[in-house]
Order: C-alpha cells, then structure tokens, then sequence
C-alpha cells in the first residue's frame, strides 16, 4: 500500500525552491533521505508532515491529498513527526511532555496513559519518565522527541536527523525500533549520514540541490560507486559516485 505519493513535487524554502519537481511513491519499510547539507531534505520532510505547503504539484498522504482543514487533521493524526530541532517545555518530566504531544494529536484520552508508557519504554527511558526534561542529557531528549513521535502508533513516521547527539548504544537501539517498526509503517529518515542508511534502510532516497539524483535498494546505491571513488565502503563509494556525476 503506498502511503506517502507525490508527482512534480515543489516546496518552497523562504525564496529558494528547495524541493524542485520530485516524485515519490512510498510503502511500509525503512526510507533513507541522504543528501549533503542544503540538498533540500528537511524542506522535504517538512512537506511531508505538512508543516510546509507545496508550491505546486500533487502530494497524497495516507490516500489523502493535502488541501483543506479536514484532510490536514485527518493526516496528521496518523502521522509522527520529529524536526530536526524540536521545541520542548523544560518543566514538564519526560511522561507529561509526551503526554502532551499525544492530546496535541487528539488520542482518545482514555488510550492515552498506556500509549505514553509504551512509547517511553521502547526509546529506553522508563526509569527517567518521571525526570524533568532540564534533567536530561541531549541524547536523552533526542529519544523523548523519538517517543513524542510514536506514541499515536503513526502509519507514517517520519524523523529528521533522529540520531543527531546519540551515542553509540543509543544509535543501536534507535536502529532496532526502526526495525521493529517498518512491517506496519512507512518510515521516513533524513540523514546526512551514509551509515544510518547503511544500518536501518530498506530503500534509499538521494537528493541533491531540490532534486532525487537516484531512489533504490541500498545494494543498487552501493553497485554506483567504485573502488577508486571516495569513501570507506561500498556505500559511501556508491554517494560520492553519484553526487559527482551529477555536479559534472
């Protein structure tokens, strides 16, 4: 079922057109946005959790195609969405923040309290639930935003530069929830980092400058580059590969 589906996207960015004429045609699983910095992947991720309203062309969530009130609330009550810089109350302790965030998406109240619970636990922080944000290393928040985001269940979950300020062993656990999470729902991961795609992506998604220079399996990605190409591995060989040629 294709959840996320876009033809001709373009989004504006203040003046600049970040996203220029993309098109995308999304299912559950794991997708990687990888790109240098300003090839236009938080303006696409923002689109797509519909904080930001495309320029032109035609882009369908959920089988719903973004336009009024009605179709924005219905979207985004079944979407999870983390920025890549998320605003937080520093007074609130982790539970009550992402309690709040699960009212903000209209949860029935009554699902509520057991959803904040599961959602604190799967990011490792059950034994700092009840701890003020203040309190909180950056990679601490870092997972309460993660857990904002997936506390309604999403359908569609996307996450901007989720393992920005994560440590080795919470890099590891992010990975797995991604893996825990991609039979029933299209995820969406905007990195710059060649081996998160490489550790929790089904498919790869590469942008350049507002435009996808090559969309595919990690293996095809890696089958692009050469040994003589920069990088450490297949992966990083296969990004500067394409990336080069398409400067030229």
């Amino acid at each position: 079922m294709v959840r996320v589906h876009a033809v001709g996207l373009r989004v504006r960015a203040g003046r600049r057109m970040a996203v220029d004429g993309i098109d995308l045609d999304l299912e559950n699983g794991v997708h990687g946005v990888l790109g240098p910095n300003g090839a236009g992947k938080t303006t696409l991720m923002r689109a797509l959790a519909t904080v930001l309203r495309p320029a032109s062309g035609e882009l369908t969530m959920l089988g719903t195609a973004l336009g009024s009130r009605e179709s924005l609330r219905q979207v985004r009550e079944r979407i999870g969405y983390l920025p890549q810089k998320f605003g937080y109350y520093k007074r609130f302790t982790v539970r009550e923040f992402v309690e709040y965030m699960a009212w903000l998406k209209q949860m029935p109240g009554v699902d509520i309290p057991g959803a904040v619970e599961r959602a604190v636990e799967r990011v490792g922080l059950g034994d700092r639930a009840d701890d003020k944000l203040s309190t909180l290393s950056g990679g601490m928040v870092r997972r309460v935003g993660i857990a904002q985001a997936i506390v309604n269940e999403p359908a569609v979950l996307l996450l901007d530069e989720p393992t920005a300020g994560l440590d080795p062993a919470e890099r590891m656990r992010f990975r797995a929830l991604l893996r825990e999470s991609a039979e029933d729902t299209c995820v969406v991961v905007s990195t710059h980092l060649v081996e998160d795609v490489a550790a929790g992506c089904d498919q790869v998604l590469l942008m350049d400058k507002g435009r996808v220079l090559f969309q595919g399996g990690t293996d095809e990605l890696a089958a692009a580059g050469e040994s003589s190409e920069v990088g450490d591995n297949p992966l990083e060989r296969g990004y500067s590969a394409l990336l080069d040629r398409a400067a030229r």
